[in-house]
């Protein structure tokens, strides 16, 4: 087994990547404080072509060179958006017709594994801050939860490897419209 070099990949260009056909899932970090997770959710985001990082609350902004860290220039093709308070930017995105999820164990929750992605819905995923979770707030906002099944003794993984999970889902659960368009 020889491993592939990175021009063997045949990867777009960022120029290509900007007008690439994107699945229709937006990340909304609701306050997550660490640079490092936020960078992994626009690598992972560049990965799996997701429209955008809504970027709320204390949560950091590029440029930034702790971001950069893992983002590794994905925070560079993966658009992005600021705003003061995860409560107005799920306010927002709602009024433009997206299913807000709040990523979160909470009554009710449909459990990741029983998850039905509808290809007709844009879906805007909420994660929370590495300590409090969503919060309540907002949770209050969304239209539903999801929740990872888990079996450990820790109640939670990581909100960067939980993007990735989620966003893995939704990826395969809608890459088919990527290729239609």
């Amino acid at each position: 087994m020889r491993k592939i070099t990175n021009s063997e990949l045949n990867r777009p260009s960022a120029e290509e990547f900007a007008t690439m056909q994107r699945i229709p899932v937006v990340a909304v970090l609701d306050n997550v404080r660490s640079a490092q997770n936020i960078g992994a959710f626009f690598r992972t985001g560049d990965a799996f072509a997701i429209e955008a990082v809504m970027l709320c609350g204390i949560t950091a902004t590029p440029p930034s060179r702790d971001i950069h860290k893992s983002a590794l220039g994905a925070e560079l093709t993966v658009k992005w958006q600021y705003y003061p308070t995860t409560a107005e930017c799920v306010a927002k995105l709602k009024e433009e017709g997206y299913t807000v999820l709040a990523i979160e164990q909470v009554e009710g929750a449909v459990m990741l594994d029983k998850l039905e992605v509808d290809a007709t819905k844009k879906y805007a995923l909420v994660f929370g801050n590495e300590v409090e979770g969503v919060d309540q707030q907002v949770v209050d906002m969304c239209d539903g939860a999801i929740e990872i099944p888990q079996v450990g003794t820790k109640h939670s993984v990581n909100v960067s490897v939980a993007g990735g999970i989620l966003m893995w889902e939704f990826f395969t659960g809608l890459q088919h419209l990527l290729e239609k368009r």
